[in-house]
């Protein structure tokens, strides 16, 4: 697939081979590319979209209905026979993140509606696709609700739209693509699982090949004509042999060998549900036609495990994707089984023994007295002990922390908000936002403009709707990492719950970023992003040790916030403090903590502080810090969603 300014020098082989199956096989259910930035991610999606036959639709269809087989359902139909049509090239419709709910499916002609009084379906970028590709840029940025209907509308073959008083189905048949940079976030796994193919694509890092891609790229600047036309004759003969293929494509056989052997691969994958048999499956058959047999062999499925299967087996936002090339060779009989010794022991991946010196040093630091003094006898052992990293274990649900009154953020799944999804609970005048059609025409019919000759210009305004909904956060952790939170393997118990608190944020759509402090200072150990795996990877890597500089944590914390309020305004703040409240960095440090919480506390920053404190013997700080700042207070093992449950239940008993 040479063809492509790019396609040679930024590996993405693997990138071309599963655009060009989905373009022979768009049952296949689409692409999602997964790569860093700057790796010519869109211009491989629209390269290959050009290389797409010509579509021959029935002339006077706004849905692209096929003459030879046409739609009986179709809005415009029914066709007659001897309709016109016309021949155009396959569209590439582009999906915007910041698209709505009616532009995707398509809603009532409000200007039809307001001027002539006739409800008619205006189609939305699904129609517009329809035969064609469908491209998401960043779609791990896009609203949930929208990804659901692309990839409904893509498994289904239809969009159904139930909404304004408009009552559509029709065909929506699309090549969907989807890229996305991992470092900003990722997609749900159950949302993984409707990309019908994934493909990883990294830049090189031979010179060589990075030289080339400048080369060509000076090249096409240079000239666009004539770069295009020195590979139009290769290109045109991709585009012949895609034909070509999809003729080919329902005589290939597909056997019962062929069959068992996908399931056996699906099953020791351990992929959940069916579709990924599926699709391995047409992938599969796919490739033969491309590669021109007349069955699917053993390399045809190697080939669609390859690009369907890495992404299925992510459980979490914290698993990675990928594949055991080793064991899909061995279950396809391409190699031999390796029948020697495992040279992996059990510690291989470099994870501190929690058995070992640090762990002995913290147990040692953590007898406590009950000593008037902030800083005790175990604060001042574990302070000048050697650093530890301790293992988190499983996260689990948490309970659900919130922002205070009602925000206006980007809409998400944790503090209510008025949004653009939800709950429709009022009207008002306005310039943006979404159309009340109701009111509209309500405020409108009063003045005797709907229906008047005027025609649209009789529509005096427009009245929005007011839709209360939820929001997504800034979730910012400010996790103590001193001495004392490693006594009695405390920090294994914090981590947990700070890996489930990420875990939360992750399906609720937060942002999340992490503060960290320890010895004198504080750090901003992860500015705020939407990738929760790379918060997991920090907290995993996160040492504990020295003394507590718990106003300096604060501070950090209040300043990433203002500076995160000035790229973003809307989106409110939760803080998260992780702390046992024992100050004794510094002079004062009691005082001057408090007094930081109490500068927080007025610039309105919703806080929850997750109180690690335990032992017989208690000084209740983080009690106080969370009545300075306003905060909801809880105990580090009530984080817990059924901590809250046992909690009820007892006070009920």
């Amino acid at each position: 697939m040479h063809v492509y300014p790019f396609s040679a020098v930024v590996g993405s082989d693997d990138l071309a081979l599963a655009l060009t199956l989905c373009a022979v096989s768009p049952e296949i259910g689409g692409v999602l590319v997964r790569g860093e930035k700057g790796t010519a991610k869109s211009t491989m999606v629209r390269a290959q979209a050009a290389l797409l036959p010509q579509v021959t639709q029935v002339q006077s269809c706004r849905f692209a209905c096929d003459p030879r087989s046409v739609d009986p359902a179709c809005p415009d139909g029914p066709h007659p026979a001897d309709a016109p049509v016309r021949r155009r090239p396959a569209r590439l419709v582009e999906l915007p993140v910041g698209a709505t709910e009616d532009r995707v499916t398509g809603s009532l002609h409000l200007q039809k509606a307001l001027s002539v009084g006739t409800a008619e379906y205006e189609p939305g970028l699904l129609a517009l696709a329809h035969r064609g590709v469908l491209y998401v840029d960043e779609v791990n940025l896009l609203h949930d609700h929208l990804v659901d209907l692309l990839l409904d509308a893509a498994a289904m073959g239809r969009s159904t739209v139930e909404r304004d008083g408009v009552s559509v189905t029709h065909a929506a048949r699309f090549v969907l693509v989807g890229t996305m940079n991992p470092e900003e976030g990722e997609l749900r796994p159950q949302l993984l699982d409707r990309f019908g193919l994934t493909v990883e694509v990294a830049a090189p890092r031979d010179p060589q090949l990075r030289a080339e891609i400048v080369r060509r790229r000076l090249a096409f600047d240079a000239d666009p004509a004539a770069f295009t036309a020195h590979w139009a004759d290769a290109e045109a003969a991709l585009s012949e042999r895609i034909v070509d293929a999809r003729r080919r494509m329902p005589q290939v056989r597909l056997g019962d060998a062929a069959l068992v052997a996908i399931a056996e691969v699906c099953a020791a994958f351990d992929v959940d549900g069916m579709r990924a048999d599926l699709v391995t499956a047409k992938t599969a058959v796919a490739h033969a036609a491309w590669e021109g047999r007349g069955a699917v062999t053993r390399e045809d499925i190697a080939v669609a495990a390859k690009l369907a299967l890495p992404h299925r087996r992510r459980r979490s936002p914290f698993d990675s994707p990928g594949m055991d090339d080793d064991l899909l060779d061995e279950l396809l009989g391409n190699t031999a089984p390796d029948d020697g010794p495992d040279d992996d022991g059990p510690d291989g991946d470099g994870a501190p023994d929690p058995s070992g010196p640090a762990g002995d040093d913290a147990d040692t630091a953590s007898s406590e007295t009950d000593s008037a003094s902030p800083e005790t006898k175990s604060e001042r052992q574990s302070a000048t002990a050697p650093t530890a990293v301790t293992a988190p274990g499983d996260p689990y649900r948490t309970r659900l922390f919130t922002a205070d009154r009602t925000g206006r953020g980007t809409a998400g799944r944790r503090s209510r908000a008025r949004t653009t999804i939800g709950r429709t609970v009022g009207e008002r005048r306005g310039d943006t936002g979404p159309v009340h059609l109701p009111a509209t025409i309500r405020a409108n019919a009063l003045s005797g403009s709907v229906g008047s000759e005027a025609g649209p210009r009789g529509v005096r305004e427009l009245r929005r709707k007011v839709i209360e909904g939820r929001e997504a956060n800034l979730v910012l952790l400010c996790v103590d990492a001193s001495g004392s939170m490693a006594a009695k393997q405390r920090m294994t118990q914090v981590k947990t719950a700070i890996l489930s608190l990420l875990l939360d944020a992750y399906r609720r759509r937060d942002t999340v970023g992490l503060v960290t402090f320890r010895g004198t200072t504080a750090s901003l150990t992860l500015p705020p992003t939407n990738s929760v795996d790379v918060a997991a990877t920090r907290l995993r890597e996160l040492p504990a040790g020295g003394r507590t500089p718990l106003a300096e944590g604060l501070i950090e914390s209040a300043e990433t916030i203002r500076r995160h309020r000035l790229r973003d305004p809307d989106r409110r703040a939760l803080l998260v403090v992780v702390t046992d409240g024992r100050a004794t960095s510094g002079e004062n440090a009691v005082k001057r903590s408090l007094e930081a919480a109490d500068v927080i506390a007025a610039q309105g920053i919703s806080a929850v502080v997750v109180d690690s404190e335990t032992g017989r013997f208690r000084m209740r700080l983080a009690g106080r810090l969370a009545e300075r700042l306003g905060a909801e207070y809880v105990q580090v093992g009530d984080v817990h969603a059924d901590a809250l449950t046992g909690i009820v239940r007892g006070r009920a008993a």
